[in-house]
């Protein structure tokens, strides 16, 4: 299996880029914040996105290309099989971070080390537009933050309000470029 990374473009991505792709997440525990420590609790959901779901998420991405996000996508052949996007606006007090938006590997390519180099394009983007840090907006599932520690991130030393807001489950998390 042959991975190619690129940025995401017109010639490459369109409104149906996700049709074939999986967003499948079964969640059993999820990190909470309780009382000032994070502790795993027991919440169980299915994440699941249907068609029309992935054709908003790819209308969205299609229509931001060229706006204020890089965004980079990981093909096998053609298929799109992950696909990372950073904003470019610098945010915290100091003008430390930017923002990663949005982080999704189909579930059949989970654990093979597609998210790690799109995860590397991403940083390498932030650090390009001249950030410290890269801000994240984690899913609290156990899963999940199992995948941002071993990238390397851990827990925010600063809170971007307006993003924590929008996410009140999600764990603010950073990684130092």
């Amino acid at each position: 299996m042959e991975i190619r990374i690129e940025r995401l473009t017109e010639d490459n991505f369109n409104s149906h880029s996700l049709d074939n792709f999986i967003r499948h997440q079964v969640v059993t525990e999820c990190l909470r914040n309780v009382d000032g420590n994070w502790i795993l609790l027991p919440v169980s959901f299915v994440e699941e996105w249907s068609l029309d779901k992935c054709r908003e998420e790819a209308s969205a991405i299609a229509n931001n290309l060229y706006g204020d996000m890089i965004d980079y996508g990981a093909f096998e052949e053609t298929d799109l099989i992950g696909y990372i996007t950073v904003g470019t606006k610098r945010l915290g007090t100091k003008g430390q971070y930017v923002q990663l938006v949005t982080f999704q590997v189909s579930e059949p390519f989970r654990g093979m080390g597609v998210g790690r180099k799109l995860f590397e394009k991403a940083a390498g983007a932030a650090k390009g537009h001249g950030a410290k840090k890269l801000y994240i907006s984690a899913h609290s599932s156990k899963e999940s933050q199992a995948a941002y520690k071993a990238l390397g991130c851990v827990h925010a030393e600063e809170i971007i309000p307006w993003i924590a807001d929008e996410e009140p489950f999600d764990v603010q998390m950073e990684f130092v470029l």
